[in-house]
């Protein structure tokens, strides 16, 4: 709720009369415990920018701002009635909410990227989600020595990618490398792998020669 003073001359004296201003999205949020999707969308449009603007600070990648700040959204039209119009404006509890959040997702890329620090030097059968039948044929030795003839880069990208079954906005985050960078390095580092296990007799072009 705003308030506004506003005052009246009376018999000399000035009378302050306070006149409350009711805030646009107290009514938007009790259309949205009802379920008006046109009241939701009116608040997304008023707050995107600014919710977005503070997980994008914090992670300082527009993949993952955009991701937190849809998160951040989505579980507000699931669950609108936590929001208490008595503690303060919708876009500040918006707002605290994709800081944390966002916070959330450093502090468990730091843990996770702690785990795969020695992940090329312990290098364990792929993943039954990896997809490549390139990867599934070749013998684990023959894919080892490939790896290991990539660029470090490279070689982690794809154990994150294929062993890790990591999605690329996962390696991003646990790399600390914009999504970009990653989908550049999967693929010049799968490019380079695919040779050089073809070149061993392990690729799809031909068997053991």
């Amino acid at each position: 709720m705003r308030r506004a003073a506003r005052g009246r001359e009376v018999g000399g004296d000035v009378d302050l009369a306070i006149e409350v201003e009711a805030d646009p999205d107290d009514a938007l949020v009790l259309r949205i415990i009802d379920r008006d999707q046109e009241a939701f969308e009116d608040v997304y449009t008023r707050h995107a920018a600014a919710v977005y603007g503070v997980a994008r600070r914090v992670l300082r990648d527009p993949a993952l701002a955009e991701d937190v700040a849809q998160e951040v959204f989505l579980d507000f039209w699931r669950r609108p009635e936590r929001f208490d119009g008595s503690r303060g404006a919708l876009q500040s509890w918006l707002v605290t909410i994709a800081h944390r959040r966002s916070v959330d997702v450093v502090r468990s890329a730091a843990a996770r990227r702690s785990v795969y620090v020695d992940v090329v030097d312990d290098l364990g059968p792929p993943s039954e989600d990896a997809q490549d039948a390139t990867l599934r044929r070749a013998e684990a030795d023959t894919v080892q020595h490939a790896l290991a003839a990539l660029p470090t880069d490279q070689r982690r990208a794809l154990l994150l990618a294929y062993w890790g079954g990591h999605t690329q906005v996962e390696i991003a985050a646990l790399t600390g490398v914009p999504v970009g960078t990653v989908k550049s390095r999967v693929f010049g580092g799968f490019r380079r792998l695919r040779t050089l296990l073809c070149a061993a007799g392990e690729g799809p072009s031909g068997g053991a020669r």
